[in-house]
């Protein structure tokens, strides 16, 4: 129906008559003339109804309205000067029509494409209209451009493509499954997959050496802030490989779709850091190196302290740490705000000490002797207009609330440099973590995931066992994580011993790899990035939904279907399911 897209005409079409078709995003009726601006996928070109060219098509191009959808035969031409529109590619011409036929109509839309940003809840429920701004198909033409970047980046390196099941069987230690009931066999179910993790080391197993998927996966869980119940991710394994060679690949495909996706390379190579040191710095395992604010203990300071709060922190086994923020001269206005920010974050309190005329001021001051002023000063360099807040209580509780305190201050007073983008690998991760819902220990990857060294000899200490698992942070948000495997059978039986699964539940829900790992599985370990997250991300967006072509609210619905829905009785007939509602 067209001999090219709208925005691909130019200077070298100039005599040519050509077929065009597409959608019209302006019109303009200047009397004598009338303007249009034709628009597909690929941008838009200014095509003009004369009268003098042909006096049908001039009179017919009264009824055209925007979102009407065209097809043209027409003539390019210069455009006059001084009426060249330098910011579009097709500026330098313009087609003047000969013959048009509307190929359908509109009706009015309930926002305009050319105007400010319409409600989200307006995109979202119109999303067909959303889908047609030129602003929104960029996003999805770049994340057509990642999804060949990341085939064609992995493929050169070796890797195969799988599918692996939708449908698939439920398994604990993980997030909520989404659940779908069998019609063939009454009262089972499948469940939809958090991740491919058990069907990517099976390919391992099978002999595949390296695997690769941009994959759907499904969650069903609270939806937090910018998070969906379906989400898509690059998932990879991997044989014959230790940690190392895992994140070489890994950092090799996210520096090649960086450059893909922003046009210039990120630094290299990306630095890495521990778990324990990130926590000890930072107070998280995914700090933002966009700023250098880091946290400090100053435990030892306090030791003999006859300050009350700082001594009973100390007897009880927990922590001091302090951030020192340099040279802002603050308020006491913005010395209570950032208190009452801190008790927001679940802290009892935050203690201040800032130094002005060379002496420390803070109303805890009376109490330090003058050691531990003198530590104080030395520790965090102060000058005049410096201040440093401390926090003392148990250490996790430091640390997530410092850690996120830190990124207040950076945010607080501008010291993020948000020009750039830094990236940081975590590797060291504690095997296990003490979940407080379930009151007890569960892994923090996954069950599947190897230990640094072996835990047959396991002396009570969940805490100090060591994983072989990695995330990549990108300004202080993870975008991927993985691990290597427990390989043979007796390790993966050991960490189920650790997580307290007993062998009959193991073999219940993990039967099948069980028995493969135990007929030549070799070591093997992979990596999964959060897709959408990393195109929001380089992208530079506020939301995953913006980079989701179909995504839902975050009450987990669809605007534009009305899902989720009931579903007719003849079916639940069919799935043997009564419903029960509360």
């Amino acid at each position: 129906m067209r001999d090219k897209h709208c925005g691909s005409v130019s200077r070298d079409d100039i005599g040519k008559v050509i077929d065009l078709a597409g959608w019209v995003f302006r019109r303009r009726d200047h009397g004598g003339l009338i303007f249009a601006d034709l628009r597909d996928v690929t941008g838009i070109v200014q095509i003009v109804f004369s009268p003098e060219i042909s006096r049908e098509a001039h009179e017919r191009a009264g009824d055209i309205k925007q979102e009407y959808v065209l097809r043209i035969t027409g003539k390019v031409e210069k455009r006059p000067p001084e009426t060249e529109n330098p910011n579009i590619p097709t500026g330098e011409v313009e087609v003047l029509v000969h013959t048009f036929e509307i190929l359908n109509t509109s009706k009015p839309l309930p926002f305009q494409l050319d105007e400010e940003e319409p409600n989200e809840s307006l995109r979202l429920k119109y999303r067909y209209l959303d889908l047609r701004r030129p602003g929104i198909q960029k996003i999805f033409i770049a994340r057509h451009k990642a999804y060949k970047a990341t085939r064609d980046y992995l493929t050169d390196r070796g890797f195969y493509e799988f599918e692996t099941p939708f449908l698939t069987k439920s398994t604990p230690e993980g997030a909520r499954d989404f659940i779908v009931p069998s019609r063939l066999s009454a009262g089972m179910f499948y469940a939809l997959p958090q991740s491919p993790q058990l069907f990517k080391q099976i390919l391992m197993i099978g002999g595949f050496d390296r695997y690769f998927q941009i994959v759907r996966c499904f969650r069903d869980e609270d939806l937090r802030a910018d998070r969906q119940p379906e989400f898509t991710q690059i998932d990879i394994e991997m044989s014959f490989v230790d940690v190392d060679d895992v994140l070489a690949v890994s950092e090799g495909l996210i520096l090649s779709l960086y450059k893909e996706l922003k046009g210039t390379p990120a630094n290299s190579p990306i630095p890495r850091m521990t778990y324990a040191d990130a926590m000890e710095r930072y107070g998280t395992d995914k700090p933002d190196l966009r700023f250098d604010l880091p946290l400090t203990d100053i435990t030892g300071t306090f030791r003999g302290t006859e300050f009350g709060v700082f001594r009973k922190t100390i007897d009880d086994g927990g922590i001091i740490k302090g951030v020192v923020l340099k040279g802002k001269t603050l308020s006491r206005k913005d010395l209570d705000t950032a208190v009452e920010t801190v008790k927001a974050f679940g802290a009892g309190g935050l203690i201040w000490i800032r130094k002005e005329n060379g002496a420390l001021q803070s109303p805890i001051v009376k109490f330090l002797n003058d050691e531990e002023k003198a530590s104080l000063s030395t520790i965090f360099t102060l000058s005049n207009g410096d201040v440093v807040f401390i926090m003392a209580d148990k250490k996790n509780k430091v640390n997530d609330v410092m850690g996120r305190f830190r990124l207040y201050l950076g945010e607080r007073f501008d010291l993020i440099d948000k020009s750039t983008d830094k990236f940081l690998w975590i590797t060291d991760f504690p095997l296990l973590e003490y979940s407080e819902e379930e009151k007890r220990y569960v892994a923090r990857h996954h069950p599947f995931t190897s230990p640094k060294g072996s835990v047959r000899n396991f002396n009570g200490d969940h805490e100090s066992i060591i994983a072989k698992a990695y995330d990549l942070v990108m300004n202080g948000v993870e975008i991927g994580g993985g691990s290597i495997r427990n390989y043979t059978m007796d390790e993966q039986m050991e960490m189920f011993r650790l997580l307290n699964i007993k062998e009959e539940d193991a073999a219940e829900k993990f039967g099948f790899l069980l028995e493969a790992l135990e007929m030549g599985a070799p070591p093997h370990g992979g990596i999964a990035f959060g897709f959408d997250r990393i195109l929001m991300m380089f992208l530079g967006l506020e939301s995953i939904r913006d980079v989701i072509p179909f995504p839902k609210t975050q009450k987990g619905t669809c605007l534009m279907t009305g899902a989720p829905s009931t579903i007719g009785q003849k079916q639940l007939n069919e799935l043997k399911i009564k419903t029960i509602v509360k």
